[in-house]
């Protein structure tokens, strides 16, 4: 404190005892050396204090030194796999920031009904549906021996449906049916897409609906995200600064996003029992080569001391089995959880 108050007291001194003599004495020229040398002092002095004594930001060094420890820790669990994995991690805030390939055009599989969703509640907070409006599915709209179909399952016949539980087999339970219903009110896959482009998020595209997706594997990979894009979309919509959802559209987003029941194995894998993810998942199939395209998990992770993160973990060209692209996942979300919890 010393260092910082001492020069300041000299320096109002100096300058009042110049004022002193210009003023009152009016005799400043007899000790013009003296001002001289006084300033020569005071510029050596400013010099030496903003160049030599100036400590650096420590803190902020160490921030980059434990981020730089989380993302060697990742790159240990990365090294030996034979898989191009995308990762973004975000603190609070935006603290904390950390990518690895953060910027690679991944394909989405499912994880983009996350997005199907909130694009569809822009239309409800607009007055162009509402939740509880019914909508009919036809058996017709089901698909026929698919390895996934909650809601056929469910509804074998087709049904009514709620709005609102189109939205949550959408998300929560990555139904294809629901999801290619939702596209179909919001307009298009592009108009989706869209919507995300106006509110500042640029890297992703969609061109596909699901049954159109899944008809050719080569059409997942015009449906993408960057890894930083999926976390700029969960803090978009989670802070909700811009007043994008509305109160009861937020609270039911973020109520069935955590209400996930795919991918038990990945954020959550190897977490604490009973934190909260609120994430969407998304999976390609795997070619006979043993080529996997997509084991996707992004999300909002919630810490015991009331914080939380943000991640999005895409692996992608990986010829390792599921279980250790889930493991890839799981490990990377763990090692973040405890960097968090730590601080």
């Amino acid at each position: 404190m010393l260092r910082i108050y001492l020069p300041i007291a000299f320096a109002t001194l100096f300058i009042l005892w110049i004022l002193f003599r210009l003023i009152v004495k009016r005799d400043l020229k007899k000790y013009l050396n003296t001002v001289y040398l006084g300033l020569f002092f005071g510029v050596v002095w400013t010099v030496i204090y903003f160049f030599v004594l100036t400590p650096a930001p420590v803190q902020s060094n160490q921030k980059i030194d434990q981020t730089k420890e989380l993302k060697n820790q990742i790159e240990q669990i990365l090294r030996d796999k034979k898989a191009i994995v995308g990762i973004s991690i975000s603190g609070e805030n935006g603290n904390d920031t950390l990518s690895i390939n953060g910027n690679m055009h991944c394909p989405t599989q499912s994880a983009y009904k996350m997005h199907i969703g909130l694009a569809m509640l822009d239309k409800i907070d607009r007055g162009a549906f509402s939740l509880d409006q019914k909508i009919k599915i036809t058996k017709a709209q089901l698909p026929v021996n698919a390895f996934w179909n909650p809601l056929g399952t469910d509804f074998p016949n087709g049904g009514d449906l709620t709005v609102a539980q189109l939205i949550q087999y959408c998300i929560s339970h990555s139904d294809n049916t629901a999801c290619d219903t939702l596209i179909g009110m919001v307009g298009s896959p592009k108009e989706v897409e869209a919507y995300f482009k106006k509110n500042n998020i640029q890297d992703l595209q969609f061109a596909y609906n699901e049954r159109t997706m899944q008809s050719k594997w080569e059409n997942m990979f015009q449906n993408w995200i960057t890894p930083n894009a999926a976390v700029q979309t969960l803090r978009l919509f989670y802070e909700n600064k811009n007043g994008l959802l509305s109160n009861s559209s937020y609270s039911f987003f973020w109520q069935t996003m955590k209400e996930t029941s795919t991918g038990v194995n990945r954020l959550k894998g190897l977490l604490p029992e009973g934190t909260v993810v609120a994430h969407k998942t998304g999976t390609s199939g795997t070619t006979d080569a043993g080529l996997t395209s997509a084991t996707n998990d992004w999300g909002v992770v919630f810490l015991p001391n009331g914080h939380y993160f943000i991640i999005s973990v895409l692996v992608t060209n990986s010829y390792e089995s599921e279980e250790t692209n889930e493991r890839i996942i799981a490990e990377v979300c763990k090692v973040a959880y405890d960097y968090f919890v730590k601080k």
